[in-house]
């Protein structure tokens, strides 16, 4: 039987990754349950945590936020290339069972992360990079969801809830003090999507050896 716990997303609400395990009663058949704590990974996406950056940007007279917005960047863009290349050996595995491999996720542009960083001194572009990490992470996980659950019917990813158009609005409404909320939202966004997809990449491959032995 299922197991059901839950991640949580900027929000504080239910973030659902839903995994694989053999049941006990069922000789090797796969049950899904849901699993939510984290297990150290080869590859570990940096966290940014945007308190500390932005106590450092006020005692640093807005310096800091220059290597902040650089490391959401450059995270965004390592993150998605690792994501990039596990797709490929999910799909390397499953074409090695004989078994119907689903397209390969839409490739996300690589965004130049020093050049943007060293934009925002122009100010408009902190906005666009607001818009564009966020926009980038709708399409990512949408794209992820697709693909698992092509690769793997029987289990459920499900993207977070990202309201771009609540967050433009705040800002607008603000005079644009409010992309500081946007930015911190996007922050809390990424972190809780990496820490979903070290949960999903560990029982992704756990299950894959398990169907290993099975067969």
């Amino acid at each position: 039987m299922g197991v059901a716990h839950q991640l949580l997303d900027a929000k504080g609400r239910p973030y659902k990754v839903w995994v694989l395990q053999p049941s006990q009663r069922s000789n090797g058949q796969i049950d899904v349950y849901m699993e939510t704590q984290m297990q150290s990974q080869v590859y570990v996406d940096r966290k940014v945590w945007f308190s500390m950056w932005f106590l450092g940007a006020v005692a640093s007279f807005g310096l800091a936020f220059f290597p902040m917005y650089y490391r959401l960047m450059e995270g965004r863009n390592k993150h998605f290339l690792h994501e990039a290349e596990f797709e490929e050996k999910v799909m390397a595995y499953l074409k090695s069972q004989g078994k119907q491999t689903p397209s390969i996720s839409q490739r996300l542009p690589n965004r130049n992360a020093k050049a943007w960083a060293v934009s925002i001194i122009l100010i408009i572009p902190i906005f666009v990079i607001a818009y564009l990490l966020s926009k980038d992470l709708v399409v990512h996980e949408s794209n992820q969801d697709a693909f698992l659950a092509t690769a793997f019917p029987t289990r459920i990813f499900m993207p977070q809830t990202i309201p771009i158009k609540t967050y433009v609005i705040v800002t607008v409404c603000t005079l644009g003090v409010g992309v500081i909320y946007w930015l911190y939202k996007v922050v809390n966004l990424y972190n809780a999507h990496f820490k979903a997809q070290m949960q999903v990449e560990k029982e992704v491959t756990r299950l894959m050896e398990e169907e290993k032995v099975v067969s």
